[in-house]
């Protein structure tokens, strides 16, 4: 099982009597009978890594033709794959033939197996106490087995699970759950955080979807998967450092002393005096990552890293503990124990400096080595995670203005001011203690409103700044306009964490990739849209969203491409905006009622075909489309016509604002999704009625009042006397 989940390997309950089978033919069957039959299709899963094993899990088989089912997290990203049987043989992995991480949950394909498919049960038909049996790998000991009992059924960050009593052990995450007569029930896939004698497994009728819609990726694909890019990094002295969405990550010990491991940045080679800041998270603060510096791509080099909650500056003269020189350890409160902080070392000629989230730390006189490459180190068996990694002359935060920052600070103030904030000084708080304590709470009352207060100023300043970034993009011709950033946007309008240049470098390398491809330089649109499909659907798993179809997940294109599933016309979006940077022509976004799809010509004259990013890039003809969309299998001639990347981005909003309608604190969560659409289209008078409402539900009269007058002067002539009444008489409750 992969490290990032040990934590979540099974360890379930001590065995529990088994109650009564309601099945007389089911209980005939003893445990050590169904362990005889069920062994042949149980499988042992190792990941192999730089050093061999690497992780453990169970499988077992689930059709004829080579597939086994286990959990996502057994398999791990990029990594080669071994299945073994009860026989001894040992099968590599051709294809990750389907993966969900909203359910943790795969499907692996082999070559030929001598081994029977398990038959698959219900789920929805299990019932508490029902008894079951488990068969896995414990701590590598294959092919074992263990009785128990269905406890509960449980929904668990809103995906149903199985709660099992079942002794388990670490290598059973995969395994099957199966009942008295052999059908599989579940697939064994954490444990609780709260006891070992707890544990989940995921229901079959869930593996079944996955099944029926699978996302598969050759193995040679796979093992790409997070892969860091060569031309920017380069790993070294072991341990495995990925890249997922612009962050770079690490496990496993390095190989150097102490379990040292650098990743080197290529992409450049500073100068003498320079300058490299990171952004580390460790996940034990009993760990150590950071920066390295100045390193000659061997064993010499700096470190300023975190280390057992201190800030430590430390020279490599070589590859062993004689060779290295702790030059600085200190403590400081600038430094946030688990959570992102932010380092930066400057070297100049002599000295280097050193700062964790804006503040100097460290001036230390050194000058030993100099040149050389930058990058990142870590050490021990840290897990670490890396953003916002860069290099230049000078990376420090810029003074604002002056004149700026007091005209900010003094608007700032002037909101803040309220009456309970006008109060008389406080001459002597001791005088009266109970006085003081009444009002030390009022004003820390006071605080706390100001605190939330500055959160919303915060938050309406960084969707105001989104929706001018957006509008702006919009503004440019339509063929120069980028949806990648307009969605890109969306997503940063929701989660200002979002970093736009390290997703559009990933879109970049896909570009790239493809564009090696000779058949997009030969002009043959049929045959481009042909191994853009297959790209995309066939070696890299882009796939609908099978689960939670409105998750808000599927609407931000950020998480489309961290996840290969999305709604469909988020992977619409995708889509399009590779076939522009290839320059396949006549590729149109087709906005057809409730199912986008991508439309494409072989000729600016041609006919239609449509592609439906949704089902894997299914072709269709607009009839078939028809058909399948609409009870008598009609649409107008007008629903096939291209969306302009504008409606495209609008319709997202739209989905979002829809979703944000039917939560529990509708005002807040739909409010700025209101706004976006109204800086997009501020003639829709659907949504200013639906913006007036919940301002008014949301205690904001005076806003709500703008929106009525709005209404009411460009009500449409033709309008009915009786609207123009009831706006009327809507302003007039609005007045204070």
């Amino acid at each position: 099982m992969g490290s990032r989940f040990l934590s979540l390997t099974l360890c379930l309950l001590a065995t529990a009597p088994l109650s009564s089978a309601k099945d007389p033919a089911s209980a005939t069957i003893s445990v050590a009978d169904l362990a005889e039959t069920i062994r042949p299709s149980l499988v042992k899963i190792t990941q192999e890594g730089r050093r061999g094993l690497d992780g453990l899990g169970t499988g077992f088989v689930v059709s004829d033709d080579g597939l086994i089912a286990t959990n996502l997290h057994v398999i791990g990203e990029a990594r080669r794959l071994l299945v073994e049987t009860e026989d001894g043989d040992v099968h590599e992995v051709t294809e990750v033939h389907a993966t969900d991480n909203h359910l943790d949950l795969a499907i692996l394909r082999v070559g030929h197996i001598e081994a029977p498919a398990l038959e698959l049960g219900d789920s929805d038909a299990i019932r508490q106490g029902d008894p079951i049996i488990t068969m896995g790998n414990p701590e590598g000991l294959t092919f074992s087995v263990v009785e128990g009992v269905i406890s509960a059924m449980r929904d668990i960050d809103s995906v149903p699970m199985i709660q099992i009593a079942v002794p388990i052990e670490q290598g059973n995450s995969g395994g099957p759950v199966l009942d008295r007569s052999g059908k599989v029930l579940g697939l064994v896939t954490l444990k609780s955080l709260k006891t070992d004698n707890l544990g989940f497994a995921m229901p079959i009728n869930e593996l079944k979807k996955l099944l029926e819609k699978p996302n598969p990726v050759p193995m040679e694909r796979w093992l790409t998967i997070g892969v860091l890019n060569p031309k920017l990094w380069k790993p070294m002295m072991g341990a495995r450092w990925t890249q997922h969405a612009g962050a770079v990550e690490v496990e496993l010990s390095g190989d150097g002393f102490g379990g040292r491991s650098l990743c080197l940045w290529m992409a450049e080679q500073p100068e003498d005096t320079f300058e490299c800041a990171v952004t580390v998270r460790l996940d034990d603060e009993s760990g150590a990552a950071g920066l390295a510096f100045c390193s000659d791509a061997s064993d010499r080099h700096y470190g300023f890293y975190p280390s057992g909650g201190k800030l430590r500056l430390t020279r490599f003269e070589g590859p062993d503990v004689y060779s290295w020189t702790i030059l600085a350890d200190i403590e400081t409160d600038a430094y946030r124990p688990g959570g992102w902080n932010s380092l930066r070392i400057r070297v100049d000629e002599h000295t280097i400096h050193a700062f964790v989230n804006g503040r100097k730390v460290i001036e230390q006189e050194d000058a030993t080595f100099r040149g050389g490459r930058v990058g990142l180190c870590k050490f021990r068996d840290t897990q670490a995670g890396f953003r916002s990694f860069r290099t230049g002359k000078d990376l420090s935060e810029k003074p604002l203005d002056a004149q700026v920052a007091d005209r900010l600070r003094s608007t700032i103030e002037s909101i803040l001011t309220a009456p309970e904030q006008k109060q008389r000084a406080i001459d002597d708080l001791v005088a009266d203690s109970s006085a003081s304590r009444r009002l030390l709470a009022q004003r820390r009352a006071a605080l706390e409103d100001e605190i939330n207060l500055l959160r919303q100023l915060e938050d309406e300043v960084h969707r105001r700044r989104i929706v001018d970034q957006l509008l702006a993009e919009l503004a440019k011709t339509e063929e120069k306009i980028s949806l990648l950033r307009c969605a890109l946007l969306l997503s940063r309008h929701d989660n200002p964490l979002i970093n736009i240049g390290q997703y559009t470098t990933i879109f970049d390398a896909m570009v790239d990739e493809l564009k090696s491809d000779p058949v997009f330089s030969k002009g043959d649109p049929v045959a481009a849209i042909k191994r853009l499909n297959t790209y995309l659907f066939e070696e890299n798993g882009y796939h609908g969203s099978r689960n939670d179809y409105y998750d808000r997940s599927n609407s931000y294109i950020n998480e489309v491409l961290d996840d290969r599933e999305g709604l469909p016309i988020t992977l619409s979006v995708l889509y399009l905006e590779l076939a522009r940077q290839l320059q396949i022509p006549h590729v149109h976004g087709i906005p057809l009622p409730g199912h986008f799809m991508v439309g494409f010509q072989a000729t600016e004259d041609g006919p239609l075909t449509l592609v439906d990013v949704f089902e894997r890039g299914r072709i269709l003809t607009p009839e078939e489309a028809a058909a399948e969309l609409t009870r008598d299998g009609y649409l107008p001639e007008e629903a096939f016509f291209p969306a302009s990347k504008h409606a495209i981005i609008r319709r997202m909003i739209h989905n979002l604002l829809s979703i944000a309608l039917d939560e529990e604190d509708v005002a807040a969560s739909a409010l700025p999704y209101l706004d976006l659409a109204l800086a997009l289209d501020p003639d829709s008078a659907t949504e200013r009625i639906t913006r007036a409402r919940l301002r008014e539900r949301n205690g904001a009269r005076v806003e709500a009042q703008e929106d009525v007058l709005w209404l009411i002067e460009n009500l449409p002539a033709e309008a009915p006397p009786e609207a123009q009444q009831r706006l009327h008489e809507w302003l007039q409750i609005l007045q204070p």
